[in-house]
């Protein structure tokens, strides 16, 4: 029999997906009671890669519910089911845990906060973006209801620009009204030993105690803007080591490590470029068609077009934001550094520049899907960090309680 563990902390992970911020709450010391998610896609790969090492040794349960409540406009509202279900695990394993604090991770979708996105969307869809605007809101029942001791939310920069703004600043001045100290900032993930240049907004928060008055956390407490143990990290680091591989093949043993194919066309573009270079070269090429379309038009105009698509990554920086289309060179500086790899990076090679480690394995039946997994993904790494910053800071405020 295993031994019974006791963890550093209990969390819940709000909108898990496929499991970043679970994998890096369990790294950083974490009993991870359960991930909610109604994309029941990232289920199998949620589920399989993810386990405890504490208390009962368990995997976190996978709720695969919608967070809104039901009513008439969302009958598939599934919220006041997961309130029970939480409360038939929450408060046995606090019991079994009593000197663990709780901790919710909250990483909304982000799609309703990125403005680039926005454009070209149906009816629909908008609708449906509008509705996600609301998902932070979503887990204030949850925490009224079991009162955490530390909160963590990560979502894109831009929630602090326009209207977003609105809804992200409520959020936090609610917290405050329940009892919390707060604190949010800009951070970017190369900064935290992450191979990626990965702008987020990172909030934190820490249910105040009866012997504190203040609102806003302050130094050490707050935010921190990089780690400093860690060293940068570059794409040669992160996915140097793994093997070659032609446009469209894949690995026999390896999981994930599978790129797509590229037409002709495309393979004289990337072929034509060297590590880190722009496509306005294509302006050099003796080849006419390498200059795209778009950007002809665009040029004519006076205007530059993406200067990143259908180049390559530099081996000695941090990659670009990991999006959830990074395995095709036409959204962007995805493509492998290596001349001799005239192709866009492999699933594995996303997953590892996320930090996912290289046995979490993504299931699903279509490239697009497990692309989507890895980039909506939050850095293990980052996330582990953070959980342990906060773990810090709650320990210090007990310490500052105990000499009050």
């Amino acid at each position: 029999m295993m031994p019974k563990l006791t963890p550093r902390f209990l969390a819940v992970d709000f909108y898990c997906g496929a499991g970043g911020t679970t994998r890096g709450l369990l790294d950083a010391g974490g009993y991870v009671i359960a991930g909610i998610d109604n994309d029941l896609s990232c289920e199998k790969t949620y589920t399989s890669n993810n386990e405890n090492t504490s208390l009962d040794h368990t995997g976190p349960d996978f709720l695969g519910m919608d967070m809104f409540p039901a009513s008439s406009e969302n009958p598939l509202g599934k919220q006041a089911e997961l309130l029970c279900k939480l409360n038939s695990s929450i408060p046995r394993l606090r019991e079994e845990a009593p000197r663990a604090p709780l901790l919710f991770a909250i990483c909304a979708p982000c799609q309703s906060f990125t403005r680039f996105v926005q454009r070209s969307l149906t009816e629909e869809r908008r609708d449906a973006r509008e509705q996600d605007a609301n998902l932070l809101d979503q887990t204030l029942p949850f925490i009224v209801e079991f009162k955490p001791e530390l909160v963590m939310v990560e979502n894109v920069v831009s929630m602090l620009k326009g209207e977003s703004n609105s809804i992200w600043s409520a959020f936090f001045d609610r917290l405050q009204t329940l009892g919390y100290d707060t604190d949010y900032a800009k951070v970017c993930a190369s900064d935290f030993g992450v191979p990626q240049r990965r702008k987020r907004l990172i909030g934190i928060t820490v249910r105040r105690s009866f012997t504190r008055s203040g609102k806003q956390l302050q130094e050490p407490e707050s935010v921190p803007s990089s780690d400093p143990n860690a060293l940068v990290r570059t794409v040669r680091d992160a996915i140097g080591s793994l093997p070659p591989l032609g446009p469209g093949e894949s690995h026999e043993t390896i999981p994930n490590h599978r790129c797509r194919d590229l037409s002709a066309l495309n393979r004289r573009r990337l072929a034509f470029l060297g590590p880190g270079e722009s496509n306005r070269k294509f302006t050099e090429a003796d080849d006419d068609e390498l200059m795209l379309t778009c950007h002809r038009r665009l040029a004519a105009k006076g205007t530059p077009g993406f200067a990143d698509v259908y180049t390559r990554m530099h081996p000695d920086k941090p990659a670009p934001t990991i999006t959830t289309r990074f395995h095709s060179v036409s959204n962007g500086r995805y493509g492998h550094y290596d001349q001799e790899q005239v192709r866009a990076i492999s699933l594995r090679e996303g997953a590892a520049l996320q930090t996912f480690p290289a046995s979490y394995q993504f299931h699903s039946p279509s490239m697009d899907g497990a692309a989507r997994m890895i980039g909506n993904a939050v850095p293990p790494t980052l996330a582990a960090f953070m959980a342990r910053h906060l773990m810090r800071v709650w320990e210090w405020s007990q310490v500052q309680e105990a000499e009050s």
